[in-house]
């Protein structure tokens, strides 16, 4: 279950720790954020266990949003290893996504 971030500490203290970390930026009014948000939740729980989910919502925390230089909702950032692996924005293919994080969490976490 992705957790609501409110503080930037809260967010730079999941990524220090190492492990795999996903942040979802979304917005009260956006739609597709709210489809995809259970989506990209089952995905990662049942394909990564392993990871920290958090959600930003942008339109309330918007000092998180500029911090991290989100323009767009959805955006969906992934840290491996205390570094960003990749942002996702806009419209993604929850196949694609699933298959470009697989090598990465292997190495890492398995």
């Amino acid at each position: 279950m992705m957790k609501q971030a409110t503080k930037l500490v809260q967010l730079q203290d999941s990524i220090n720790t190492g492990e795999p970390v996903l942040i979802y930026f979304s917005g009260e009014n956006c739609s597709v954020c709210k489809v995809l948000k259970p989506k990209i939740e089952e995905q990662i729980k049942k394909n990564f266990p392993k990871f920290e989910m958090y959600e930003v919502k942008t339109d309330l925390y918007k000092e998180l949003t500029s911090h991290f230089t989100v323009f767009s909702i959805p955006t969906i950032l992934v840290y491996f290893d205390t570094h960003e692996y990749k942002r996702y924005g806009r419209y993604i293919s929850i196949a694609m996504f699933i298959e470009e994080l697989k090598r990465p969490y292997t190495l890492m976490c398995e």
